[in-house]
């Protein structure tokens, strides 16, 4: 029976009734229509539900999904999508790097990595950057790549699950790849690896870095501003899926737009209609690209970012990527330590919104206490009730990380895996900061590179069995000013 995940009506209202609770609507009484006709609750991890339901039932599934859109949101004012509106909520909204007002006291400082958070509270950046080095580039590359393999075989596993695999094998605190060597049966009979990522992601198997939608993303992105150039269009990103992205590698969000697409609907009617994971973390994993290619502007970072995430996202589902774009913009000057990064990240993001509370909640944690482990129990407390993939915790968990770690690679990307969640993407997205931190291959300990060879496997273009060199070549090239588009 052919189940296709993230796209029938009768699983994405449980989801959708799950998202209503979260921004201020009030959907009891739409629940209890849903729950009194024979409706399910949405599943917990898996993109559909194992059985089908009655005509009946997924026709009421349309009719609620389009009443609930209807509902109005007491955040909207607060948690707008539209980036004017967003600019307007931001006081300290970054400069244009190279034009108007100050530049940043560390700006022409070398290289460092703070061992406390700074507590200067300039995060404008207008002196006029250097492009990163190939060097550099490459490091982020490579590590996006290890902190996406990492994770990949516990994806979708419970935190405890995870410290127990972990722990069986002599690994936790996790400082290496995930092994099934020397854990008990028992233990991976309860708690089984990824079934897609186990045969190519463990450390007895690492042949290259294997596909991944973490991955996918920024090539796709290389391929948007080779084509487009900086000033491309949502529209732009969608043309460009539909010629390069298989359907069968979008999930939630992307996979939602992608349908909304073939049915005729233009971004940004794409993101909201009958989507409930507008603000999952699907453009958080697009948004790396777009602060590579803009060092030392971090507000040109994060409206590129804007302008690929309302394709398939809205309000926090936004301002994750765009955070995490001006983070990388700000630390792609190799001038800058972890902490002063993240906050320019957070002058991108309105600071009543979900997102924005989260992060710096995450960072008061990972900044007061040593155990790692409790600063994660935390982070799980808070957002209990929240999807296992959705951007707040997950953004919050990779701040935290880096945070932590206070930018290390190893201990960056080992912290955002061990922390759960969206293990894969927010490995891939801790080690792509951290990396770019560290500013050359040579910096990442060998056990974490060597076993990818150099070989990136990908659905994506021409792109597949690439070199982690040739894609730092090929970003450094797009890191150029250039003119506006006519």
């Amino acid at each position: 029976m052919l189940r296709l995940t993230w796209v029938q009506p009768e699983d994405l209202l449980g989801h959708e009734l799950r998202q209503a609770t979260q921004d201020g609507r009030e959907p009891s009484a739409i629940a209890s229509r849903w729950k009194a006709a024979g409706g399910r609750q949405a599943p917990e991890t898996a993109g559909a539900s194992p059985c089908r339901v009655s005509r009946g039932l997924r026709s009421l599934a349309v009719d609620l999904l389009d009443e609930l859109a209807d509902l109005p949101s007491p955040l909207a004012d607060r948690e707008p999508t539209d980036l004017d509106r967003i600019k307007s909520l931001c006081p300290d909204w970054p400069s244009e790097a190279g034009g108007r007002g100050r530049a940043h006291p560390d700006a022409h400082a070398t290289d460092h990595v703070s061992a406390q958070p700074s507590t200067h509270p300039d995060t404008h950046v207008t002196a006029r950057p250097t492009a990163p080095t190939r060097a550099r580039l490459e490091a982020a590359w490579l590590g996006r790549a290890v902190g996406c393999l990492l994770g990949k075989p516990v994806e979708k596993l419970p935190l405890a699950a995870i410290r127990q695999l972990a722990e069986s094998a002599g690994n936790w605190p996790l400082t290496r790849y995930f092994t099934a060597r020397g854990v008990p049966a028992a233990l991976l009979m309860a708690h089984p690896w990824n079934r897609r990522s186990a045969a190519t992601s463990l450390a007895e198997n690492i042949d290259g870095m294997p596909e991944d939608d973490d991955l996918n993303y920024p090539l796709l992105n290389l391929l948007l501003l080779r084509r487009h150039g900086k000033t491309f269009t949502t529209s732009d990103v969608a043309a460009l899926w539909l010629d390069e992205l298989p359907a069968g590698r979008t999930f939630t969000a992307e996979r939602v737009a992608y349908r909304n697409l073939l049915t005729g609907l233009e971004p940004p009617h794409t993101a909201r209609h009958h989507n409930p994971f507008r603000e999952w973390i699907g453009a958080l994993i697009r948004a790396d690209v777009h602060g590579w290619t803009n060092p030392g502007d971090p507000a040109a970072a994060a409206e590129q970012a804007h302008r690929d995430a309302t394709l398939t996202h809205t309000a926090n589902g936004v301002y994750a990527p765009m955070f995490i774009a001006a983070t990388i913009a700000r630390a792609a000057t190799g001038t800058t330590d972890i902490h002063t990064a993240l906050r320019t990240g957070l002058t991108v993001v309105p600071p009543a919104s979900r997102l924005a509370r989260a992060v710096h909640h995450a960072l008061e944690l990972a900044g007061g206490q040593q155990d790692f482990d409790i600063v994660v129990d935390a982070l799980h407390a808070a957002h209990a009730h929240t999807h296992w993939v959705h951007a707040v915790p997950n953004t919050a968990l990779i701040a935290a990380a880096l945070t932590h770690a206070d930018g290390d690679f190893t201990g960056s990307i080992c912290r955002a895996v061990s922390g759960g969640w969206d293990t894969d993407s927010n490995g891939a997205t801790a080690g792509s900061v951290a990396a770019l931190l560290a500013g050359t291959p040579c910096a990442l300990p060998d056990r974490w590179t060597a076993p990818l060879k150099n070989r990136l496997s990908t659905t994506i273009g021409d792109f597949n069995g690439i070199g982690f060199d040739t894609l730092a070549q090929l970003t450094r090239t797009l890191t150029r000013p250039e003119a506006p588009r006519p």
